[in-house]
């Protein structure tokens, strides 16, 4: 297999509209011929998955506890290496440990515009099941390097096999959305007071579906010949924060749901369910991202890709794609639009030698 050199490479955007359904067009104009450039910003032995870029465009990465030896969860990438952020004892965690103020199994991170660092302990390592007090989503100041926040997340928020995976932040409401992909559901978290409420619960769109990934003619099945099930995972929210667009991981719909229905705790089940709207068939994916044009950037795992969503029509564009962007999993951007992401390299499992990487994307108008 080639591999990508570490020197930025020219890539074409490739216009391949899909003709996926999606909500009615709007007037809002989007480019649709872009050029890219796909550069490797750094590389790790050791499996990590969540990346934010935060003020100052610091890059932070998450490593999951999904083996014996990972000696950090949150680093700082300083020069190119992991820095444990905010420091050393925080990522001490060993089990028996204190799990309600160290990181058990980080998973995700997010950058917000005032100045925070968010990432989210799911605290079930090797997906051996939760541990008691462990799964939390934390706030830093990045001014101030420590720690100012933390929402925790009980039963029945959480289940015995839940794993709190990615979330999204909306500011302006003061509430937090996650995913959980260990038990299919979506977890809304009121930033002002903590009150968590566990939200379309084994519903259809939170449910993997009856898809196995196949990356390199490979079909993924790490426990033998039974594929697993990874239900709601990537999850993005719309530009005007109108709509949570989520997917399941082993799975091939996109789905959305009106942000004003999941803050209304007076709707039943039933009737925020009847609001779930499909959006499109995008195959299986990991990460997502809205950039502020309305454009949905998604990890196209099959396909060793990162591709774009216009939810507008249902025109779906491959952005870049190379045989080196092994299982892409997170995604985020920079003060200056460019777009980051992780390779976590999952399907080929931890006796693989060759390093995880972080790229970065640079994009502009074709022809410019």
């Amino acid at each position: 297999m080639t591999r990508l050199p570490a020197a930025a490479l020219p890539f074409l955007l490739i216009a391949a509209a899909a003709g996926c359904s999606g909500p009615p067009q709007q007037e809002t104009p989007k480019p649709v011929k872009m050029e890219y450039k796909l550069s490797e910003v750094a590389s790790s032995p050791r499996q990590w998955t969540g990346v934010a870029v935060g003020s100052r465009d610091r890059i932070f990465v998450t490593f999951p506890r999904w083996s014996k030896d990972v000696p950090v969860s949150l680093a700082e990438l300083v020069k190119g290496q992991p820095v444990p952020y905010p420091n050393a004892a925080q990522n001490a965690w060993k089990p028996g440990g204190d799990a309600g103020t160290q990181f058990v199994c980080l998973q995700s991170a997010l950058a917000d515009d005032r100045g925070g660092l968010w990432v989210l302990d799911p605290a079930n390592p090797s997906f051996e099941g939760i541990v008691e007090d462990g799964p939390k989503l934390v706030r830093f100041d990045l001014t101030l390097n420590r720690q100012v926040s933390v929402y925790r997340y009980v039963d029945p928020e959480v289940k015995p096999a839940s794993y709190l995976n990615d979330f999204r932040l909306d500011l302006d409401h003061d509430v937090a959305y996650i995913t959980d992909s260990g038990d299919g559901a979506l977890i809304v978290t009121n930033l002002k007071n903590g009150a968590n409420r566990r939200v379309l619960d084994d519903h259809p769109s939170t449910e993997a579906e009856n898809v196995v990934i196949t990356i390199d003619g490979k079909e993924w099945k790490p426990a033998g010949d039974k594929p697993p099930k990874v239900h709601a995972d990537g999850i993005a929210l719309s530009p005007d924060r109108k709509f949570l667009y989520y997917h399941a991981l082993t799975g091939r719909t996109l789905y959305r749901v009106p942000t004003e229905a999941l803050r209304d705790k007076t709707m039943s089940e039933e009737d925020l369910g009847a609001k779930v709207e499909k959006v499109a068939e995008i195959g299986p994916t990991d990460g997502m991202l809205f950039d502020p044009d309305g454009w949905l950037y998604f990890t196209a795992l099959e396909e060793n890709a990162i591709k774009r969503l216009d939810p507008d029509t249902g025109n779906v564009e491959t952005v870049v794609q190379d045989p080196s962007i092994e299982w892409p999993d997170s995604l985020a951007r920079d003060s200056k639009g460019h777009i980051y992401f992780t390779t976590s390299r999952i399907h080929l499992g931890s006796d693989e030698t060759d390093p995880y990487r972080l790229f970065r994307i640079d994009s502009q108008p074709a022809g410019q």
